[in-house]
């Protein structure tokens, strides 16, 4: 078997604006998987019992990459970033980066 690496973020969000947000996700996509990323987790949550962030969180992901320079790669786009400010920047109150790693599969 072969072991393959990815580098991966958990992310927490504020969405403010549901149908905004599911538009960038929509938007986003085909993008994240040319650069060989994509989601592995994605919860909507009602309640934070204990945060490090005085930041509200609703959303929690994992996205993933096969590297770190694919994701700084993928995030510098300007592509991406046209999606990013048509739909992300209206929709999302807050970011907060809660973990990331490299990972074997």
């Amino acid at each position: 078997m072969k072991t393959q690496f990815a580098y991966e973020t958990v992310v927490g969000l504020k969405v403010k604006n549901e149908d905004l947000y599911s538009d960038y996700r929509k938007a986003m996509t085909p993008l994240l998987k040319k650069y060989g990323g994509g989601f592995r987790y994605d919860f909507k949550i009602q309640e934070t019992l204990i945060s490090e962030d005085p930041k509200q969180i609703n959303r929690v992901f994992l996205i993933f990459f096969k590297n770190k320079e694919s994701k700084e790669t993928f995030f510098a786009d300007p592509e991406y970033l046209k999606i990013r400010e048509t739909y992300f920047t209206p929709s999302v109150e807050s970011t907060t980066i809660l973990s990331e790693y490299d990972r074997f599969q």
